[in-house]
């Protein structure tokens, strides 16, 4: 008894003795494990309100280089050091204060680069809760010559392994701000089908004249 007794003395003494930074790391540990899993936004996103019958208060918002948003009535709220359901929880709240039994929509839009063989490739504001399809559709759609079933995702120049599908959420990919989605090119052979069918074709057809001589 006496040397458990120690023991749970000498792990206090040891928690108490843990300097300031420590603990404050603790804390930032402790948060970060409480994630909802989305990624936070960054300076050039977007917070979309929409709000029942306030025109004046509804909007597009763009993240400044200080990850601020200056949202109506609110002023500058602190978003990208934030958990983002935390952000719209926090946003919904203090509108809550001023405007009652009304629908507040709050909607955090990432900005995603659609390149390669789409209509129209370019950066687009995207909903977490998109999937590539949706993205896609943005872009105006692949081209006759894209994959749809090669889709890349690319990241600070580099492709991130793990293909996409159309039907692959961008929250469960784990999409952040300034990512590229890319469409390749299918290949010449599934790009001329019908030349290799032909060609084929009238090889074989040679083939058996030969032999029937």
């Amino acid at each position: 008894m006496r040397i458990c007794s120690l023991a749970v003395t000498a792990g206090l003494a040891a928690l108490l003795a843990l300097p300031n930074g420590a603990a404050a790391q603790a804390d930032a540990d402790a948060a970060t494990v409480a994630l909802s899993g989305e990624n936070p936004l960054h300076p050039g996103d977007v917070v979309r309100l929409r709000i029942w019958r306030e025109e004046e208060l509804s909007g597009d918002f763009t993240v400044d280089q200080d990850g601020m948003v200056v949202l109506p009535r609110l002023g500058p709220v602190m978003v990208t050091s934030r958990d983002p359901a935390e952000v719209r929880e926090s946003i919904r709240q203090e509108f809550g204060r001023y405007l009652q039994h009304t629908s507040i929509e709050i909607v955090l839009l990432r900005r995603l680069q659609v390149l390669g063989a789409v209509r129209s490739p370019g950066l687009y504001p995207v909903d977490a809760t998109m999937n590539v399809s949706d993205v896609l559709a943005l872009a105006g759609g692949t081209t006759p010559e894209g994959d749809p079933d090669r889709i890349e995702l690319v990241r600070n120049g580099e492709r991130i392994e793990g293909r996409l599908s159309t039907n692959t959420d961008l929250n469960a990919a784990q999409i952040r701000s300034g990512d590229q989605i890319f469409v390749p090119e299918r290949s010449w052979i599934s790009r001329h089908s019908g030349v290799v069918a032909a060609g084929l074709s009238a090889s074989a057809g040679l083939l058996v004249a030969l032999l029937g001589q």
